[in-house]
């Protein structure tokens, strides 16, 4: 059962599931309804799960030639990909049934359309074009308008703000990380930026620029009555902090450097997160 657990990536899944969380609470028109909580978070949570074995499954063969992966269930043979497939559909299956039952048939089919751009244009698109990290991102984004539409049956600004902020949050992460590993995505064939282009002067100019937007984007949320002027202090420091470590990157284009970016942009979104819950405006 724990290779079928790894499968899911649980760690991946968290950092959806907060995202999810926020957006149903900013989508609150009422009082709390904790059995619509619960099935948007089982919901969301057996979709992701789906989706992440499915890509197991499907990139199985590139994660065998990366030393990241290579002890993955499926290239370590420690599933077989016929049973990794059966347990993907499933969850995604169920997921999607839970979603449009116990919630609404928006956040399904918002859950169904993340499942698809990622297996099916996302994930294929790896090993033809860079191009494929911004396609990535569209449906990595998607948790919080998950979130919001299951709470009140519809996409507001609030709701493409919170959106947004995900959006471009991701760049800098995922840029990280393949500047980390790009020697494993070039064994695996994977055409990520630092790949295609290994000088990494691309890399870290799209790091800046995506950290430097994701500023004022993350201010929004107060213009638009969501937060008081506490969440506007705290992101604005966190927001400096992440583009000094982009900075810092863009001149010493180095491993501890890449990871010192991931790990700012690890605490950087809890930490988003926990400032919209500690400052909310009730409307």
């Amino acid at each position: 059962m724990k290779h079928y657990i790894a499968l899911t990536k649980p760690r991946i899944t968290w950092l959806i599931l907060m995202s999810t969380g926020m957006g149903y609470y900013f989508g609150l028109t009422g009082a709390l309804n904790l059995w619509t909580l619960f099935h948007t978070i089982a919901g969301t949570g057996l979709i992701a799960s789906g989706t992440a074995a499915l890509n197991q499954w499907y990139e199985r063969d590139a994660d065998a030639r990366m030393r990241r992966t290579v002890r993955r269930p499926l290239p370590s043979g420690l599933l077989t990909p016929r049973n990794a497939f059966l347990f993907g559909a499933l969850l995604s299956v169920l997921g999607f049934a839970e979603l449009g039952f116990g919630v609404n048939w928006l956040s399904a089919g918002l859950g169904l359309f993340t499942l698809l751009t990622y297996l099916c244009v996302y994930t294929p698109l790896k090993r033809i074009s860079p191009v494929s990290t911004t396609i990535g991102a569209i449906p990595g984004a998607m948790p919080p308008l998950i979130g919001y539409a299951a709470a009140s049956g519809t996409l507001t600004a609030e709701a493409w703000v919170l959106y947004a902020i995900l959006f471009l949050w991701q760049f800098p992460h995922f840029y990280a990380i393949a500047w980390m590993y790009r020697e494993d995505y070039e064994r695996a064939g994977i055409k990520m930026l630092p790949v295609v282009e290994p000088g990494g002067e691309s890399t870290v100019r799209q790091m800046l620029l995506f950290s430097i937007l994701l500023i004022p984007v993350s201010l929004a949320p107060r213009y638009l009555g969501m937060t008081g002027n506490l969440y506007v202090a705290g992101t604005l420091a966190a927001g400096v902090a992440f583009v000094a470590a982009c900075i810092r990157m863009s001149t010493d284009r180095t491993f501890l450097k890449a990871r010192s970016v991931l790990l700012v942009s690890v605490i950087y979104l809890p930490v988003l997160y926990g400032l919209l819950l500690l400052d909310r405006r009730h409307s």
